[in-house]
């Protein structure tokens, strides 16, 4: 009976050994993005290959996300992190330095910087300081809300993904050449939908849909902060709806975070209409990929400039 025990044992831990780099290899890729638009499109090219959790929710304000014990956890467990870069992730640096994981530490295998290569608007000029308010010295960090700058920011995901599972690099590579080619031909439907309102000039109310406006022939006419995360004086707001007023702007772009009375206030008096929408993906019901975000903002934008 002992023999054939040890002849057992020894039968059960050959197949383990046999079934390790299987097992291994079948593992997917446990990913933690710091934004929701990061983690829709690290979904986009990992597929089921990739486990992806956010720190941040689509109708919360990047700029100020809470540094939280269970962030850390998240991120201990995690085989790559995927940041935005550019400042607007900040609170990630403490998050990262207290998850005690040498994998996702800046220069590691498993860190990505989804901002590298990606050409950047509104880089500031002259002296900055805290009494500008949000500036971000780097340029506007909002660029997902280019759909033209997926092709960059996926390609940064693969090449982090691709360190860590090198023997799934070519599948990354096809599932992300399918994705941009549906979203290539998605852009172009938004844009021919959208050309009857190119030049149209409109107020956000935070400075963050730069790259949108571009993309679409849009104009931004102004913005109900002043300075960027601080809440407007109201000789801004008394200038900014005189304007809207003599330039007929038809309409004010908030979102979920933005302070509703002050926003409802301006719309009222500058003689446009108030749209809320999505920052980022999750950031209204239904909204649960990258294409949704585009196709849910450009439906709504179209229905309000009507």
């Amino acid at each position: 009976m002992n023999l054939r025990r040890i002849y057992l044992a020894c039968f059960i831990s050959v197949v383990a050994s046999w079934l390790e780099p299987a097992l291994s290899e079948a593992a997917n890729i446990r990913v933690v993005a710091t934004l929701p638009d990061l983690k829709a499109l690290t979904e986009a090219v990992g597929g089921d290959l990739v486990e992806v959790e956010s720190l941040a929710r689509g109708d919360q304000n990047a700029h100020d996300i809470e540094v939280r014990p269970s962030l850390m956890l998240r991120l201990r467990r995690a085989d790559l992190v995927v940041r935005n870069g550019l400042g607007l992730d900040f609170w990630a640096e403490p998050l990262i330095a207290g998850a005690h994981n040498p994998k996702i530490l800046p220069g590691a295998a498993g860190y990505v910087d989804a901002s590298r290569l990606v050409p950047v608007l509104g880089v500031p000029t002259g002296k900055l300081d805290r009494s500008l308010g949000d500036v971000h010295p780097e340029g506007d960090p909002h660029f997902t809300l280019d759909p033209l700058m997926a092709p960059q920011v996926t390609a940064n995901i693969l090449e982090g993904l691709a360190r860590v599972a090198p023997q799934q690099a070519g599948l990354l590579e096809s599932r992300r050449k399918e994705f941009l080619d549906r979203l290539q031909e998605a852009l172009e439907r938004w844009q021919k939908m959208l050309a009857p309102f190119k030049g149209t000039r409109v107020v956000t109310y935070h400075d963050n849909r730069l790259y949108f406006l571009r993309r679409f022939g849009l104009e931004l006419a102004g913005t109900v902060e002043d300075k960027p995360g601080i809440p407007p004086s109201p000789a801004h707001l008394a200038g900014l709806m005189r304007k809207m007023k003599e330039q007929k702007v038809p309409l004010l772009i908030a979102d979920p975070f933005s302070d509703r009375k002050v926003a409802e206030l301006v719309a009222k008096e500058g003689g446009a209409k108030l749209l809320i929408l999505p920052p980022a993906v999750g950031g209204a019901k239904g909204v649960v990929s990258y294409l949704d975000l585009f196709e849910y903002t450009v439906a709504a934008l179209i229905q309000a400039l009507r």
